[in-house]
């Protein structure tokens, strides 16, 4: 894809003068939104959005000191560093191509893919999606620039998890991923009480289910490959979307980040290095795993009715840029990308169950 009306670099330039987050720490859904109504044929409607968007967005915090090769570690995590965070990243780019800046923050950002309620790697996702499949344009490589920047100030790690018994599938991970004791307070209340998570993918020689203490891995694992590993995360993306048709009642919110970050990694792939994909892995399981702990409701709703329905895409995304809710939006854009009718009906749920921006 490619926006030849100029709408997305028009729309970013707009984005860009505001901070990544409101409101103390509510995320700034704009760009994400933005790039997936460009994409899916809704450019006409993106100027329309940002008007009724904007006003709840506030200016980028000013600069303070700069984040360089040397001091970066003691800003990393540093919400306050989110506009030196920036500058830095908008430096880097301007020096070296950014698919090289890409690669090497990748693995230091990544094992805090959940902070930021897993909005920043959301936000990359998108960027590098549109890098990958347009004209690599000044605003958009700022775009790359603005969402390493708050995943870099926002970067918080999961507590330590204990690998519990191998699942079978994504699906069935989902299902065995233990609920936390008290879903109530904002996320990061709910992510420290995690303890562990199933292990998915399930390797080879471990089919018993009993725990297994946290630690290195065993020196017989076997690795999982690159080529198996973009399987698997497809794998997840599908299921975790598949699961919002039938637990999206819990918190249809928050549950849509449980398909729409693994699916911001699988974007990613490409750019990365292929080394980097299985890791990648790891952390969009853990991402997607974490919210599904936090928010899961423990019974599921029925298979909806809409679930055979024959899929209309185009039409599908109309309803949702129409409905004009940012989480809703970005999950249908995932629905698409999964392209199943269960995926479909799910994108459908979310268009019920969230509040619509316009009437």
């Amino acid at each position: 894809m490619d926006d030849t009306t100029g709408t997305l670099d028009e729309a970013l330039e707009r984005i860009h003068v505001s901070g990544p987050e409101r409101d103390g720490w509510l995320s700034n859904h704009a760009p994400m939104a933005v790039e997936a109504l460009v994409r899916h044929g809704q450019a006409s409607a993106v100027h329309r959005w940002l008007d009724r968007y904007g006003p709840k967005l506030e200016e980028m915090p000013v600069a303070g000191a700069p984040v360089t090769g040397r001091n970066w570690h003691e800003a990393l995590g540093d919400p306050r560093r989110v506009a030196d965070w920036t500058v830095y990243f908008e430096r880097e780019t301007a020096r070296v191509p950014w698919r090289d800046v890409l690669a090497a923050w990748w693995p230091r950002l990544l094992p805090g893919i959940a902070a930021g309620a897993t909005h920043p790697v959301i936000r990359v996702g998108h960027s590098v999606r549109t890098l990958l499949t347009g004209e690599e344009t000044a605003p958009r490589v700022r775009e790359l620039a603005h969402a390493l920047g708050y995943w870099a100030a926002r970067h918080q790690p999961l507590p330590a998890l204990t690998p519990l018994g191998p699942a079978p599938s994504a699906a069935a991970a989902l299902d065995l991923v233990p609920l936390v004791p008290e879903q109530s307070g904002g996320i990061r209340e709910r992510f420290a009480q995690l303890t562990g998570f199933p292990e998915w993918p399930a390797q080879p020689g471990r089919e018993s289910a009993a725990p297994r203490p946290a630690g290195p891995e065993p020196a017989h694992r076997e690795p999982v490959g690159p080529e198996a590993a973009r399987s698997a995360l497809r794998e997840l993306v599908r299921a975790s979307t598949h699961r919002y048709a039938t637990h999206a009642h819990g918190e249809p919110i928050m549950l849509v980040h449980a398909a729409t970050a693994p699916n911001a990694v699988l974007r990613t792939l490409p750019a990365l290095p292929r080394e980097l994909w299985a890791p990648s892995l790891r952390a969009a399981w853990a991402a997607s795993a974490a919210v599904t702990a936090a928010y899961a409701p423990r019974e599921a709703a029925p298979v909806p009715a809409s679930a055979g329905a024959a899929p209309d895409a185009g039409e599908l995304f109309a309803r949702a840029a129409a409905h004009g809710d940012d989480h809703t939006i970005k999950f249908t854009d995932t629905a698409l990308d999964v392209g199943d009718a269960l995926a479909f009906s799910a994108a459908r749920r979310a268009i019920e169950l969230n509040p619509p921006v316009f009437g």
